[in-house]
């Protein structure tokens, strides 16, 4: 007669799931707002909303992910800021709609759940939320043994935010003479590993480990930059600005994401060279080499999230952004034409 298995020797370890959520716990309780009305660990989150001063309130919810990114936090075993980039994916697209995240849910699925390993990835979430003042209301982690190779994981969020219905910002106020405002982002953000793995790592066989004059760190460290996160600074200009329309520069690049909020008859003349790119981008594409148009399409080239505003605003909110430590450009102008951008001097 064979003894008796456990659910441990399956792979699945239930007192290492429970040591990992009393190591969370602090961490998700530094991020609570005071409508959260119960601690962690509950089979739901609840959050009563503030609807004071909203006259029709909306929920504006996103869901995203980290991405092959992912695939250098495993080989650089730091995984403290990739929660970061989960939040900031999620709560920046939000805030195009204008709307103020209100809490945040992560799912975390791994092979082996190593209490150290969940305690580093949790708090990088944390602190993403902290930069964007929503709470971190809950949560999974799914222990799947044999579905991730050890030490590997993956992780997604859901961003829930609330918006007051007259004051959604959905691109339908832009008009010709706009100006094109780009707040800076600090590197690759989220977006195009896959093309960024195969030409830095695969093709050009450089190591993660590798210091790089032209970056002033190490690969690995430019690479795991976490990013940047704009609600705030975004939330407080929409009370001093009219913002008409908004965009997260994402997968897709700025092609791909700022024709979305444009109307019909409506496109977006983008100077190229406006705006300083970090020179990760160039490291990219000289060694690819891969073409500009190409670059512009797969990676956010130095603007993480753009702002279209009336001409005559333009000057001081740049000052403004800049006041808060956002670099911010003037980086083109709205036109007639196709629903579209052009990148002039591309």
């Amino acid at each position: 007669m064979s003894e008796n298995i456990n659910y441990r020797q399956s792979g699945v370890d239930i007192d290492a799931g429970e040591a990992a959520v009393e190591r969370i716990k602090g961490l998700a309780g530094s991020t609570f707002r005071p409508e959260v009305i119960n601690g962690l660990g509950g089979f739901g989150g609840l959050f009563a909303p503030d609807l004071k001063g909203l006259q029709e309130p909306v929920l504006v919810a996103g869901c995203d992910g980290v991405g092959t990114k992912l695939k250098i936090a495993f080989a650089v075993e730091k995984h403290d800021t990739v929660g970061i980039d989960c939040v900031a994916m999620c709560v920046n697209d939000i805030l195009v709609q204008g709307a103020e995240p209100l809490f945040f849910l992560d799912y975390l699925a791994l092979g082996k759940l190593v209490p150290e390993q969940v305690e580093h990835i949790i708090a990088g979430i944390a602190e993403g939320c902290r930069q964007a003042g929503c709470a971190l209301l809950g949560g999974e982690t799914a222990e799947m043994p044999g579905f991730y190779p050890p030490g590997e994981y993956d992780l997604a969020g859901f961003a829930i935010g609330m918006a007051d219905r007259s004051k959604i910002i959905d691109g339908s106020a832009i008009r010709v003479g706009d100006a094109v405002i780009g707040l800076a982002s600090n590197g690759l953000h989220s977006n195009g590993y896959s093309l960024a793995r195969k030409v830095l790592l695969a093709e050009a066989n450089l190591l993660i480990t590798d210091y790089q004059s032209g970056l002033g760190v190490s690969l690995g460290e430019e690479m795991l930059k976490p990013t940047r996160i704009y609600v705030k600074p975004v939330l407080s200009a929409m009370d001093k600005f009219s913002i008409k329309g908004m965009a997260n520069i994402t997968g897709g690049g700025m092609p791909g994401n700022l024709p979305r909020i444009l109307p019909a008859g409506l496109q977006a003349e983008i100077a190229v060279g406006s705006w300083p790119e970090p020179p990760i981008f160039e490291l990219i594409s000289e060694l690819g080499p891969v073409q500009r148009e190409e670059m512009f399409r797969t990676f956010n080239m130095g603007i993480g999230f753009v702002l279209v505003v009336p001409e005559k605003d333009s000057a001081r909110l740049i000052e403004y952004c800049r006041e808060h430590d956002f670099s911010a450009y003037r980086i083109g102008r709205i036109c007639s034409g196709e629903e579209k951008i052009v990148l002039d001097n591309l």
